[in-house]
């Protein structure tokens, strides 16, 4: 796609699912704005949703201000255990907030063509919402197995849409723009290794590091007190165990790595949704990609979003130099 020289260029965006590193969708469309570019269309995963949903509706000043104000305690104090229920958090303190700044906008009164892709449990399926109550959409495409409990709605039981779709491009294939942008908060880690294809079964056994997996991380202390003085004021046993931290001593010369509950849950999507995006971008390839490492942040961080904004932006600055033919 290119642009026509007089005309601002146009951009259809694509935003990722990967958690707290979502905020480093802000540093990109900070980037796009101080180019000049226009955003035409707009299609989301997850956190992706959630800021190409507020950045459509004109409320991301609101929210990135709320974000930026955040502590860690004021992060824990947000998440609202679900003693019941697929989930270990409801997440409906932090979607009260945003209902505020969204003030009831519905998608298809958007200036911005907008699509949140969430996940139907149930048919195995994907659902995209392009009509109907912008917050209604946004929660259920945020919905984190086993940490945010599912939405059900009309028969279905709807989650994070970077089950089947971590960065949705196809929803914007329509979009009439001069260039299609993807952020993917899954990239290489720093100073990793690129996804390399199965050794073959014949070939020589890699020796992995052993792994110390505490129940909860040690920078999480707090949520587990909260936890579990909850539990407490409901006439309900504390659960000791909850607290404790399971060692594996490592073997001589082994490499111990330090991995959370969370971290776990993460990594694992990580891995599915990397080898399911590969797919689908193989089909319909964006014509820039701006790559978040996976590493860049934990699964609960966020109290870091001025760090993460500014990644963002740093790194949405090196693709689009780097990207040949990019609108000017």
């Amino acid at each position: 796609m290119t642009a026509t020289p007089s005309a601002r260029p146009r951009i259809a965006l694509s935003l990722g699912s990967g958690g707290a590193r979502g905020y480093a969708h802000i540093g990109v469309l900070d980037e796009i704005e101080d180019r000049g570019w226009e955003v035409v269309g707009l299609a989301g995963t997850s956190m992706g949703a959630l800021v190409g949903g507020l950045h459509a509706a004109g409320g991301l000043a609101d929210y990135r201000a709320w974000a930026e104000s955040l502590t860690r305690r004021d992060v824990l104090r947000m998440l609202d255990p679900a003693f019941k229920g697929a989930g270990a958090i409801r997440a409906d303190r932090v979607m009260r907030r945003i209902d505020e700044i969204l003030d009831g906008r519905v998608i298809e009164d958007l200036p911005i063509p907008y699509t949140a892709v969430a996940t139907d449990l149930i048919s195995q399926s994907e659902v995209w919402f392009t009509e109907g109550p912008l917050v209604d959409a946004i929660r259920a495409s945020i919905a984190i197995p086993t940490v945010i409990t599912p939405v059900r709605r009309d028969g279905r039981l709807l989650a994070d849409g970077g089950i089947l779709n971590p960065v949705p491009v196809i929803p914007l294939t329509s979009v009439r723009a001069d260039a299609i942008i993807a952020v993917n908060l899954s990239g290489t880690s720093r100073g990793g290794n690129p996804a390399e294809p199965p050794v073959d079964s014949a070939g020589p056994l890699v020796r992995l590091p052993r792994l110390r997996l505490p129940s909860i991380h040690a920078a999480e202390p707090r949520l587990v007190s909260m936890i579990a003085h909850r539990l407490r004021a409901r006439g309900e046993q504390e659960d000791d165990a909850l607290a404790e931290a399971v060692v594996i001593e490592p073997a001589d010369g082994d490499e111990v790595l330090d991995v959370s509950t969370l971290d776990v849950i993460d990594r694992s999507l990580q891995t599915l949704q990397n080898t399911v995006q590969r797919y689908r971008l193989a089909g319909y390839p964006p014509d820039v990609m701006v790559n978040v490492p996976a590493d860049s942040c934990g699964a609960l961080d966020f109290h870091r979003a001025t760090e993460l904004i500014a990644l963002g932006r740093e790194l949405a600055r090196q693709a689009f130099d780097e990207w040949e033919g990019a609108p000017a």
